[in-house]
């Protein structure tokens, strides 16, 4: 099974209804196996050894009003290898669940703040979950911002001790969906080119008018 030695967060912004995920590791296309979104109900990065199912079945539980912290535990129950899985989930009112398993490589861990949870596995320490949540509380703008600027902020810290190749952003919002649906699967600096990418898409879909300045 492939192991995505990843660094993640999940972020929401109350104003807007926004909900999201930014990723990064070391290996290929992280964005069609991490990031799970439902508008209006939650947002989920399912990690280190993944499994496709965590998503969903914490998002319908959270849909069908199970707490986020209840919806976690329940998901991973049915999961035999929950060891192996890393779990950060946020609902659509900004509270937030994380689970580390024992068998992903140190160093490993997740944080729980307001309106976000950020974490990983196999990272350069534990300084790189603090960087991330340091610049999504401390950025300013929408909630893709914020998701881009941590994600840039664990990069710099050391991120994934392994390397660098693909990273993703996917941000959804109630009634104008998907807002932001951004991958890169393969690239020297996967954070960087990401970000490159969304002041394309930016400029030419979001903000035309340019009503809108990236932090």
């Amino acid at each position: 099974m492939l192991s995505d030695a990843t660094f993640s967060i999940v972020g929401c912004d109350l104003a807007t209804g926004d909900l999201g995920v930014a990723v990064a590791t070391c290996r290929p296309a992280v964005g069609s196996r991490v990031p799970f979104v439902e508008p209006g109900v939650g947002a989920v990065a399912a990690q280190a050894v993944p499994n496709r199912k965590l998503g969903p079945w914490i998002l319908d539980a959270i849909g069908r009003g199970t707490g986020v912290e209840a919806a976690v535990e329940g998901a991973l129950a049915r999961d035999p290898e929950r060891e192996s899985r890393q779990v950060l989930a946020l609902d659509a009112r900004g509270r937030g669940a994380g689970y580390t398993g024992s068998a992903p490589q140190e160093w490993k861990g997740h944080h729980v703040g307001s309106g976000f949870v950020a974490g990983g596995n196999i990272l350069a320490g534990a300084h790189v979950v603090a960087a991330i949540a340091e610049a999504f509380t401390q950025t300013p703008g929408e909630l893709v911002d914020r998701l881009l600027a941590a994600l840039a902020a664990g990069d710099a810290a050391g991120g994934d001790r392994r390397g660098k190749q693909s990273a993703a952003v996917l941000v959804r919002r109630p009634g104008l969906d998907p807002y932001v649906d951004l991958r890169v699967d393969d690239h020297p600096d996967p954070v960087a080119e990401l970000a490159r990418i969304f002041r394309v898409y930016d400029a030419a879909i979001l903000h035309p008018q340019g009503l809108h300045v990236p932090a």
